[in-house]
C-alpha cells in the first residue's frame, strides 16, 4: 500500500503546497522601523549613548569589546539589518509579556516593540504598563498613561525620549486593522 501511495504522487500532476506559518510574533510594521531609525540616528561606529552604553547603527547595543560583532566599515542598509535582527528579541519578549487575550494592532505592537527596544526586556515586563494591559484596561489609556513615565537616563529627563514617548503614543494610537497581537 505504501508503494501505491509513493507511486501515486510521483506520477501525480497536482502538488499540494502548503502556506508556512506566519511569524509569530510578526515583524514590526515600516512606520515603527521609521520611528526607531528616527530616534536612534545612524551611527557607523561605536559610541556611548546617552548613559554611557556604547552603541553603533540604529540602536544596536555593543556586546564585545570594539563591537567586534559588527562588521565595519558599517552601512545604513547593514544597521537596518541588524537593527531588524535585534528587534526579533525585543518582540519576542514583549510577545511573551503580554496575555493572548490582549488585541493589539500592529501599529500599536510595533509602538510597544519600538519602547521595548529602547528600554529593555527587564524592564518592559516589570511595568505597570503591561501589569494594566494584561488586567484587561483600555490598551489606548494605558499607553497615553504610563509611555510618558519612561522619559529618564541615567536618573536625568531627556527631551529626546519625551519626543520618542510622544511618538510611540501617536503610532500607537493610529488605527490599523492588521492584528499583529495575539499571534
Amino acid at each position: 500500500m505504501r508503494a501505491l501511495f509513493t507511486l501515486f504522487f510521483a506520477i501525480s500532476p497536482f502538488v499540494v503546497v502548503q502556506a508556512a506559518p506566519a511569524a509569530c510574533p510578526p515583524d514590526v510594521n515600516s512606520a515603527t522601523i521609521s520611528l526607531i531609525k528616527d530616534f536612534e540616528g545612524f551611527v557607523p561606529k561605536p559610541t556611548p549613548d546617552p548613559i554611557g552604553l556604547p552603541t553603533v547603527g540604529f540602536g544596536h547595543l555593543c556586546k564585545t569589546k570594539g563591537c567586534s560583532e559588527v562588521k565595519f566599515p558599517l552601512t545604513e542598509a547593514t544597521a537596518t539589518t541588524l537593527m531588524k535582527t535585534d528587534l526579533k528579541q525585543f518582540t519576542s519578549c514583549l510577545n511573551k509579556a503580554i496575555k493572548p487575550t490582549v488585541k493589539l494592532s500592529d501599529n500599536q505592537f510595533g509602538a510597544l516593540a519600538s519602547w521595548t527596544f529602547n528600554e529593555g526586556c527587564g524592564n518592559m515586563q516589570s511595568s505597570s504598563l503591561i501589569k494594566r494591559l494584561n488586567n484587561g484596561e483600555n490598551p489606548n489609556i494605558v499607553a497615553q498613561e504610563e509611555l510618558p513615565k519612561w522619559r529618564l537616563a541615567g536618573g536625568k529627563v531627556l527631551q529626546g525620549l519625551v519626543r520618542r514617548r510622544a511618538a510611540e503614543i501617536k503610532l500607537f494610537k493610529t488605527p490599523s486593522s492588521a492584528v499583529a497581537h495575539p499571534c
